[in-house]
């Protein structure tokens, strides 16, 4: 299954998106959280700089 998104993402209008990885910490449990998230190349500092 993962072989089959990547080779999406590649074809066309796929090489526009970035698949990003931020890591976050909960406020609750003071643990890190990874959010991730697959972005158009143009909004990755967005992603970056938001809470």
């Amino acid at each position: 299954m993962a072989k089959k998104a990547v080779a999406t993402l590649k074809a066309g209008t796929g090489k526009a998106f970035t698949k990003c990885i931020k890591v976050v910490k909960s406020e609750k449990t003071g643990a890190y959280q990874f959010k991730e998230e697959v972005v158009n190349n143009e909004n990755i500092n967005d992603f970056f700089t938001r809470k």
